[in-house]
């Protein structure tokens, strides 16, 4: 008698989808009295950049969403034809996320206002993430024909975007280090399910999680540094 093969791909269609889906309902959470819903919350209207930039980084979320359902329904010749719109939107990305953060942290350096260092802090950090997250993309669009590679590779790209969603949640307690006990989680419980579904550790959730949340702790204590916001101020101002 034959053993029974159960296939897992049924199990990892819905796993992706489910994350994306998790993902952009934080999203939705996070910017609902700033962006979302501000007329119902009565919050102050943002300016043009920042809505601009706003509607970009939904449409990615939104996008990852599209493309997970693609290849649930089998799609994949949608997926593969959207992947490519894909490449420019992710551009619209690093390049918003990059000006938005360098103008608001030049905005407070130079009417030196008391959250300019803190914003000196959070720019090195979110063009980090700008990086990271340009560097995951190219390389997912590198193995568009290894499908293991490919869909690791765009599911770590949402550790690049996670630290603004979770710095932005309406509650009081959130600090630096329950950020990263947040990308720690996200990171370890994703390779987790992924290694004990497939028996082994994927290259790109081993080499590639150890990379980005190491390289974020060492970003956070170096440019937590004076010496960084000193750099930083000068720059900027």
């Amino acid at each position: 008698m034959r053993p029974v093969v159960v296939s897992r791909r049924p199990f990892e269609r819905r796993y992706y989808i489910g994350i994306s889906v998790a993902f952009l309902a934080l999203v939705f959470w996070t910017f609902a009295r700033t962006f979302y819903l501000q007329p119902l919350f009565g919050t102050p209207a943002l300016p043009l950049l920042l809505n601009i930039h706003g509607a970009v980084m939904t449409g990615w979320v939104i996008l990852l969403v599209v493309q997970s359902s693609l290849i649930a329904a089998h799609r994949v010749r949608w997926h593969r034809r959207l992947g490519w719109f894909g490449i420019v939107w992710a551009g619209l990305v690093v390049m918003l996320g990059s000006v938005t953060t360098v103008n608001a942290a030049a905005r407070e350096v130079r009417h030196h206002t008391a959250f300019a260092s803190s914003q000196v802090l959070i720019t090195g950090l979110d063009l980090i993430q700008m990086v990271f997250f340009a560097v995951l993309v190219a390389a997912a669009v590198w193995f568009r024909n290894r499908s293991d590679y490919h869909k690791r590779l765009m599911l770590l790209t949402i550790v690049c975007m996670l630290p603004d969603a979770l710095a932005r949640l309406p509650v009081s307690f959130m600090t630096n280090q329950l950020i990263l006990v947040g990308l720690y989680g996200f990171v370890v419980v994703s390779v987790a399910i992924d290694t004990l579904r497939n028996r082994r550790l994927h290259p790109v959730f081993g080499w590639g999680g150890a990379i980005v949340l190491g390289t974020f702790n060492i970003a956070l204590y170096a440019m937590r540094r004076p010496e960084w916001i000193a750099f930083g101020k000068r720059v900027l101002g």
